[in-house]
């Protein structure tokens, strides 16, 4: 964080900087507050560290992980549609792992059952995310949103604006792994159960020379070392 705009703030260290910047946001705020607001603002673990940039068309992007939040007045019945068939799926959507991008997603129901929300977070862009859906699970798609009013069918030609009409971009947002997508997750879950096979193979071998038997133990101990965790 710099300021370039006013020479007298030329030596202002990195912490005075953060102080100044969130004194003059949050001037009136508590002190404990303003605390918290800095620990936000500091460098972090770049490994961690998240973004603000856009998606594409709508919503926001944190390193490689994108967000899709939209509202939307349901026809008459439909939550009572959706609601069997989330009962008879017991709310699992497995059937959505053909869509490579997609992190997760979320359909919750308000206004007395009128409208419903629907959250999701993926990997990338917006445009491509969308026609993932539609060319990789375009039946779900209409089976699940044909119960929102004005829905034109996936396959529709004007369904993205229909999507983008209903959809509100984030203002705040937080990503625990910002630089890890779901396939990147898939290989580190095929990594780690190569790894623990391996792991057990190697275990109580007595024929490793010193180097290879004194790799093998950093190995291990970096692998069950705790990460730490605040709770």
């Amino acid at each position: 964080m710099t300021n370039n705009s006013d020479p007298r703030l030329q030596d202002e260290s990195q912490v005075d900087t953060i102080k100044r910047v969130v004194d003059e946001v949050a001037h009136d705020a508590p002190t404990l507050a303003k605390i918290a607001l800095e620990a936000m603002i500091r460098d972090h673990n770049p490994d961690l560290s998240g973004t603000a940039d856009s998606a594409g068309r709508v919503g926001t992007r944190s390193g490689k992980v994108s967000e899709l939040t939209a509202m939307a007045r349901l026809k008459p019945g439909g939550a009572k549609r959706l609601k069997r068939i989330f009962a008879l799926t017991k709310g699992n959507m497995d059937g959505a792992q053909r869509v490579s991008t997609l992190h997760d997603m979320r359909f919750v129901f308000f206004d007395d059952d009128t409208r419903i929300l629907f959250a999701t977070t993926y990997d990338g862009d917006w445009d491509a995310y969308i026609n993932d859906f539609a060319t990789k699970i375009p039946e779900l798609m209409d089976l699940l949103f044909q119960n929102v009013e004005g829905w034109p069918g996936i396959d529709s030609p004007t369904v993205k604006d229909f999507i983008a009409g209903h959809q509100i971009s984030a203002s705040g947002w937080f990503v625990a792994n910002p630089g890890v997508t779901v396939v990147d997750t898939r290989r580190l879950q095929r990594t780690e159960h190569a790894l623990n096979e391996f792991l057990d193979a190697m275990s109580g071998r007595t024929d490793l020379d010193d180097r290879t038997a004194g790799a093998l133990k950093k190995l291990t101990d970096e692998i069950s070392r705790p990460e730490g965790v605040d709770y």
